[in-house]
């Protein structure tokens, strides 16, 4: 697991449109919030997409991009989006290589059954590349809103 501190671990994947997207973009830019969660256009992840969509503009004014990543393919992600009109970036990490390098992807247990999937997690990464913090097993609702405050606490 990830900690405060660490140098985030670099990334290039697709977004909702098929284009590249590095971590290494916003370095000197941008703040990021990285967000990891199970699957588009499920119950708690549109919650989730929703609350940071609405906190977005908010987000901006603190040099701070919302990227969310599952594992889905980015057609999916596409139209995830489209059906909620959301304003986050949304990788696709279909490898599991993203998951992978910052321990999201772990055994769950549900209804007695044991399986690996993403555990939802968020990741606040500054404009040096350095992660602030790392926030494993997040609820869903109302975790937007924690993620701004932390972000302005930072200031």
């Amino acid at each position: 697991m990830l900690s405060a501190n660490q140098t985030a671990p670099a990334f290039i994947s697709r977004d909702q449109n098929d284009n590249s997207l590095a971590l290494a973009d916003f370095q000197g830019k941008k703040n990021v919030v990285l967000y990891f969660y199970p699957k588009d256009d499920t119950p708690g992840c549109t919650i989730e997409a929703q609350q940071f969509t609405a906190l977005a503009d908010r987000f901006a004014q603190h040099d701070t991009v919302i990227i969310g990543v599952s594992k889905d393919d980015c057609a999916s992600h596409r139209a995830f989006i489209d059906k909620y009109d959301l304003n986050v970036i949304l990788l696709a990490d279909t490898s599991g290589d993203i998951c992978n390098a910052y321990g999201v992807w772990q055994e769950k247990e549900k209804d007695g059954v044991k399986k690996m999937g993403i555990v939802r997690s968020t990741f606040l990464i500054d404009k040096q590349g350095k992660l602030v913090e790392a926030y494993y097993q997040v609820s869903a609702d109302g975790h937007a809103r924690q993620i701004l405050e932390r972000i302005q606490s930072l200031e």
